[in-house]
């Protein structure tokens, strides 16, 4: 019996540790910074995009009328601040202060502010107009969010530069819980979206008989660029559509092990540059791309980006530096 307990009290140890290691351990925030230069970018090019037909998609007298919408289901508990707005003056208004907010989050000033705000604004735009919302916009809001729960701003952003003219010298790198959260969250997110996206493939009989592929780049309404060659090679378009299943399927479980997740991720670029380049979405295989940033250690980020750390200059910001490359190894 005291075997039996004392294994179960490590067994519980274990795992709360593990818990507390996995979510609470603090962490640099260089990778997220680099996903907050890049979602926001993405969330300012895409909200940009409208400015071509702003009042046809959100004015009081566009295609879907707030009246009509509110009649659609879900709509009683979908917010936007679009419902408020009646004339095209305070609508012009509003989305242009949105995208300074989106680009005042790329360059990283006032970035906490600025990334609550990014969010509500990407939940705005998509409410309102329930039928344009896709995949990007799900990522797109999937980030903000997420970049909104972690000091986005602690790395590569204007803030960390007001704060040299401030003080007279680089302030040092610190390690923060809340980092280490938004980039978990990120990624546990990511794994949810590709294992329910490999998940449902499995129910349509195209990607078990390997047509799938060939079906896609087929089809003249995504085709951006001129794949019906492949028609003549069958066996290359079940191949690629049966690692397509196998990869977002396994995603999940694979992309956690760091000697498999250099390959999980090196996989993925291919997978989305192919629909971003073939099948006419460019912007939806950029933003998985950047959710997969998540999965790249903040010390690698700093290698390369800072050529070995030369932001943190000398003295303590290099030393608190090097202490967080072992303890980064498993993000």
């Amino acid at each position: 019996m005291n075997l039996v307990s004392a294994y179960f009290g490590e067994l519980f140890r274990a795992a709360r540790d593990g818990w507390n290691r996995f979510w609470f351990r603090p962490a640099d925030p260089a990778t997220l910074g680099v996903i907050r230069i890049l979602a926001g970018a993405m969330l300012f090019y895409t909200h940009l995009v409208w400015s071509l037909d702003l009042e046809a998609f959100f004015g009081a007298r566009g295609w879907i009328s707030p009246e009509v919408l509110a009649t659609q289901p879900g709509q009683s508990c979908a917010w936007s601040y679009f419902r408020w707005i009646h004339s095209p003056t305070l609508l012009w208004t509003v989305h242009w202060a949105a995208l300074a907010v989106l680009a005042l989050l790329t360059l990283g000033l006032f970035s906490r502010v600025m990334a609550v705000l990014a969010f509500l604004i990407t939940v705005s735009y998509a409410n309102r107009v329930p039928l344009a919302w896709f995949g990007l916009d799900d990522i797109n809001a999937l980030l903000a969010m997420y970049l909104a729960v972690g000091p986005c701003g602690g790395a590569y952003s204007l803030d960390r530069l007001v704060a040299r003219w401030r003080t007279g010298h680089r302030p040092p790198i610190k390690l923060r819980v809340d980092a280490n959260l938004a980039i978990r969250l990120i990624q546990v997110h990511m794994c949810i979206v590709y294992l329910f996206a490999g998940t449902g493939k499995m129910m349509g009989m195209t990607w078990w008989n390997g047509s799938a592929t060939w079906l896609s780049v087929a089809n003249y309404e995504y085709q951006s660029m001129d794949m019906t060659w492949l028609a003549g090679w069958p066996l290359l378009g079940a191949f690629l559509t049966h690692v397509t299943l196998w990869w977002e399927t396994t995603y999940c479980v694979l992309v956690w092990p760091r000697l498999l997740r250099p390959l999980v991720l090196a996989m993925a670029v291919p997978i989305h540059l192919g629909i971003a380049l073939f099948l006419g979405m460019p912007t939806f295989g950029l933003v998985m791309l950047i959710g997969n940033v998540a999965f790249i250690s903040p010390w690698l980020v700093r290698r390369i980006l800072d050529r070995g750390g030369s932001e943190q200059g000398r003295g303590g910001g290099r030393a608190e530096h090097s202490a967080a490359r072992p303890a980064q190894t498993a993000l």
